[in-house]
């Protein structure tokens, strides 16, 4: 992807793509390297910093769908009051990881992606304020249509401060990381400046920000390379506790909740959740890919950490279940599981109760590119 492009921004955000492949990635040298690319970009023209603070409308079109999210900074302190809610845990290396990218960088580069309960407000505002051309407008290698607005003038600052103002929480979709990285930042640059107020721009972190009701989610399918000692017929007898399950002609892409597709030695299977087998009042526990834990690859496959077990691997719902049939076919994996996608609202959910989403049950299309805007830390 970068070697025929100088102009790649994986070059500052990935700068180990500039070194040999046994280079250590968090290793000092690839984070001045990513520093060095973007000051070339700016110093190039490629990048343009902006004269004037702005907002920003940034949209995507897929699949003749599209999603139009605000692109601003964020507050620290907010996050950190859980005014931003968070559905993951994160890992210490990887948020010591991108807060070093930052500081060294001085600059965020990698946006989070949030999302807000939508509201007719908001959806009438990017309405008006996407009528004229956008600044940027290109699709990318995947289909995938970027659209970019500069919104600079004071009244739709205004209004976008007063409609925002109003939004009780803001949700964390994708960028657990690298929210806890800014805060990580935060932290670091408070206590090497004596005279700190709350006002530097290190108190606050990039994102875009996109109604619930445009987002699309989609299936986070597993495959399990043994079955335990088990044979096929044991494990099938087995799944009957939790599971009706129901051999089918075809493969199986579940159309609906409380059903997940199972393929095994070359049949598909399309196993229903029995009432009772999971816990309802639990907005975490109920998700089905938890339930699937809890009920099959943990008690028949002992797959108790679906993090930790080099036993199962995730297959985005983007490469389809011709993508599992063929890692079973293979003999690569033993059996594999088509999940029908979360739902925004089960996320949400999940963040107002203060829980964490099941590992791996979330995947969304199309991702943000990092690139379309830059935070700097030193303007």
């Amino acid at each position: 992807m970068v070697r025929d492009n100088p102009n790649s921004f994986l070059r500052v955000n990935k700068a180990e793509v500039d070194f040999p492949p046994d280079t250590p990635v968090y290793s000092e040298a690839v984070y001045r390297r990513g520093k060095e690319n973007l000051d070339r970009l700016v110093s190039d023209g490629i990048m343009v910093p902006d004269e004037n603070p702005s907002f920003y409308l940034y949209r995507l079109t897929w699949k003749k769908r599209s999603q139009t999210g605000l692109v601003s900074l964020a507050s620290v302190d907010e996050y950190d009051r859980g005014l931003i809610k968070k559905h993951e845990h994160t890992r210490p290396q990887k948020v010591n990881d991108r807060a070093n990218h930052i500081m060294t960088l001085q600059a965020q580069v990698g946006p989070v992606f949030t999302t807000f309960r939508h509201n007719d407000d908001i959806r009438s505002l990017f309405k008006r304020l996407t009528k004229a051309s956008p600044e940027i407008d290109f699709t990318g290698g995947d289909s995938v249509r970027h659209e970019l607005w500069v919104v600079g003038g004071r009244e739709d600052i205004a209004a976008i401060e007063t409609a925002f103002g109003r939004l009780e929480a803001l949700y964390i979709a994708d960028g657990h990381h690298r929210s806890q990285s800014a805060s990580e930042v935060c932290r670091r640059m408070r206590e090497r400046n004596p005279g700190h107020t709350g006002r530097e721009i290190y108190n606050y972190f990039l994102h875009v920000a996109f109604p619930d009701d445009e987002l699309r989610i989609l299936a986070y399918n597993r495959v399990v390379k043994d079955l335990n000692g088990l044979t096929a017929d044991e494990v099938l007898a087995r799944a009957h506790t939790a599971f009706e399950v129901m051999p089918v002609p075809g493969a199986v892409e579940p159309d609906t909740g409380r059903q997940i597709g199972m393929y095994l030695e070359g049949k598909w299977y399309l196993l229903k959740i029995r009432e009772g087998s999971y816990d309802a009042t639990d907005p975490a526990r109920s998700i089905d890919s938890a339930v699937l834990t809890e009920n099959f690859l943990a008690p028949i496959l002992g797959i108790e950490d679906i993090k930790t077990d080099e036993r199962i691997d995730f297959v985005g719902g983007i490469r389809g279940v011709t993508e599992l049939m063929k890692l079973v076919d293979s003999d690569e994996c033993k059996i594999a599981f088509s999940m029908y996608p979360v739902s925004v609202g089960q996320l949400l959910d999940v963040a107002d109760a203060g829980l964490v989403m099941p590992p791996k049950s979330t995947w969304f299309e199309p991702k943000l590119r990092s690139g379309m805007v830059v935070n700097l830390l030193n303007e």
